[in-house]
């Protein structure tokens, strides 16, 4: 690998390795990052996230490893950036099995969207006069 590994790229590489053996140990996996990367940069600090998965998994899922890949980047220790990425895999694989994917209607109370627009619209209406409001509304539904 010749350029610098971003924590997403080691995630999505996980993911890659775990679809190739769903049966596999974790600690296998571990094992085979830690022999993929090490030798290999430690990803930039300023980019610690797995933006893509946001709206798969709520954020404290997915997060879950990010301080031990943290400290495995302050550290250059290969083996906690991989831990860290196993347990946010395995936090990510668990969700939609313990709980249902977030955009299951039945889980309707976990839809971030729902909830922004209910606010958005309290506040739209304080402030936006009833004609605008309609034109606004009309607009919205084209």
């Amino acid at each position: 690998m010749s350029e610098r590994p971003t924590v997403s790229g080691i995630f999505k590489r996980a993911q890659e390795l775990r679809q190739a053996s769903p049966e596999g140990l974790l600690m296998d996996l571990k094992k085979q990052l830690v022999s993929e990367y090490s030798g290999n940069e430690f990803p930039s600090p300023e980019f610690l996230t797995i933006p893509e998965l946001d709206n798969v998994t709520p954020e404290e899922d997915w997060t879950a490893g990010l301080p031990i890949v943290l400290r495995g980047i302050q550290n250059e220790d290969w083996n906690d950036v991989a831990q860290g990425i196993i347990i946010s895999l395995e936090q990510v694989e668990n969700y939609p099995k313990e709980s249902g994917r977030e955009d299951d209607p039945a889980k309707e109370w976990r839809n971030r969207e729902k909830r922004i627009s209910e606010v958005t619209e309290k506040s739209v209406g304080k402030w936006l006069p009833e004609d605008l409001m309609d034109v606004a509304k009309r607009s919205a539904k084209q």
